[in-house]
């Protein structure tokens, strides 16, 4: 497993201004996210070699955040922030719609691929909760009734 030709310049790159190779994980891993779709043990494997870093080092930092996925996710990531000001308003609730609407649990994608669901940890705007994440965007003040608007309206 190997970066793209234009990947492994923006790796290139992210070294080049990177004091360290630690320092330089994160934004390999975004790379790899992009390229590869998630981040599977090879692209760890890949990773672990390119910035001499051990394996279980690299993986530990995949495992730890939310945002990387060690397997492949649906066209659309549906994550609902689970903890306390968003539990508080009504997440919990929202989650199980969506599961139900869905029809798939935590962590699981719809067998045509267009959906994933996830339960996450604080996405920080708790001043708008519930908030739940579509792929990059946030949509808070979430209700049954906007969630249902929202998933029917993606292709």
């Amino acid at each position: 497993m190997n970066f793209s030709p234009e990947a492994e310049k923006e790796f290139q790159k992210i070294m080049a201004r990177s004091e360290t190779k630690q320092g330089a994980l994160m934004m390999t891993l975004h790379l790899a996210q992009s390229q590869f779709g998630h981040i599977s043990p090879e692209a760890e494997e890949m990773i672990s070699e390119k910035l001499n870093l051990t394996l279980a080092y690299v993986h530990g930092v995949v495992t730890f955040y939310t945002y990387f996925h060690s397997k492949p996710v649906g066209k659309y990531l549906v994550q609902f922030c689970s903890t306390l000001p968003c539990a508080l308003r009504g997440s919990e609730e929202l989650f199980d719609h969506c599961s139900k609407k869905l029809g798939i649990k935590n962590g699981e994608t719809t067998s045509n691929g267009k959906f994933t669901l996830l339960k996450v940890e604080c996405l920080g705007s708790c001043g708008t909760a519930p908030v739940v994440q579509l792929n990059e965007d946030y949509h808070e003040d979430m209700t049954t009734e906007k969630l249902d608007r929202l998933l029917d309206s993606l292709e």
